[in-house]
């Protein structure tokens, strides 16, 4: 397997080689590949150097699997290039998710749908993906009529810039701002760009890829997201009503046998999912689950995850193990 990483240099890019190092994965050569100012620079993979190159030498170079964590512009204008030459792309960014001919994946929940045909593929949204890892298994259950989502989401979910002006706010110096105010000790109800109906982009990401992955255009769904000064993980306040009845000791039980979902629920022991307890890890945490008293057949959730992780790199290199594991790479 000859692999490629686009975007190697970035925070997703970073950990996505962590997560690579550890995968079952049999890598003959790694492709870093980077921006105009990174080419050249050493990169250290399993023992061995590699250097980083241009998109246009990984392109020369034909991988078997592109991971794209560059943005959405250079995925729409690369993806497909990468494609026609018989590279499956991975790709991190929003570019290609609601295309109706791409899938989107988490392959806990729908790896099964990925075809030998399938050249590029969607990784969701991290926030999306550490909620629908929750809500799959409740929803062939059960049967989800709404969703109420409220999100926590780290400054990581910006980039290194986003953390540097966090870090430089807290030690008292004046630091370069990628949101339009300070970002510690605040909160911010703004991720992403404003749209014309008054959410952000963030927002409908939630809406549109969670009735996608799980494959109910009816569940009605509202979210509003909010940048929190963390730097462990995405957390999200999410209230769902579900079709047939259900109790709190089915939905446990239901979750603990999922693949990649920790329950941490025991209220009385102050035991639930904090993000400064995620980072780092591959698996999604879930606790304060319990019975909504003003409605019928709902509940309320927390749930945690770190989003550089399962919520980017780790799905995406999960996503390539399954293409290897089942031969779907030339």
């Amino acid at each position: 397997m000859r692999i490629a990483i686009v975007g190697v240099t970035g925070m997703v890019g970073t950990e996505m080689l962590h997560v690579l190092a550890d995968s079952p994965i049999e890598i003959e050569e790694l492709i870093p590949v980077a921006s105009q100012r990174s080419v050249g620079k050493k990169i250290l993979f399993r023992d061995k150097e590699y250097k980083v190159l241009t998109l246009e030498a990984a392109l020369d170079a034909v991988p078997d699997i592109a991971i794209f964590s560059a943005g959405g512009d250079l995925s729409l204008m690369y993806a497909p290039k990468f494609a026609a030459k018989g590279t499956k792309v991975i790709d991190n960014s929003s570019a290609w998710r609601m295309d109706p001919d791409k899938k989107l994946i988490v392959p806990e929940i729908n790896a099964h749908l990925i075809g030998p045909g399938d050249m590029i593929i969607a990784n969701p949204n991290c926030s999306t993906i550490q909620m629908v890892m929750t809500l799959a298994p409740l929803h062939r259950r059960f049967g989800i009529r709404r969703l109420v989502i409220s999100t926590y989401q780290s400054v990581s979910g910006t980039g290194k810039r986003a953390v540097d002006q966090m870090t430089g706010e807290r030690q008292g110096e004046e630091v370069e701002k990628v949101y339009p105010y300070t970002i510690d000790r605040n909160c911010l109800p703004q991720c992403d760009v404003f749209m014309d109906n008054g959410y952000t982009k963030e927002e409908m990401k939630l809406v549109n890829e969670t009735r996608k992955i799980l494959e109910d255009n009816n569940i009605r769904i509202t979210a509003t997201a909010v940048r929190v000064p963390v730097d462990g993980g995405h957390s999200e306040s999410v209230n769902v009503e579900f079709e047939k009845e259900a109790t709190r000791e089915d939905i446990i039980a239901i979750l603990n046998e999922t693949e990649g979902v920790v329950v941490q629920d025991d209220p009385k022991n102050h035991i639930y999912p904090m993000p400064l307890y995620s980072k780092g890890k591959d698996e999604v945490f879930v606790g304060r689950i319990r019975k909504d008293e003003s409605l019928d057949n709902a509940f309320n959730f927390w749930i945690v995850a770190d989003n550089l992780r399962k919520g980017a790199a780790t799905n995406a290199v999960q996503i390539a193990t399954y293409l290897w594991k089942n031969t779907l790479v030339h």
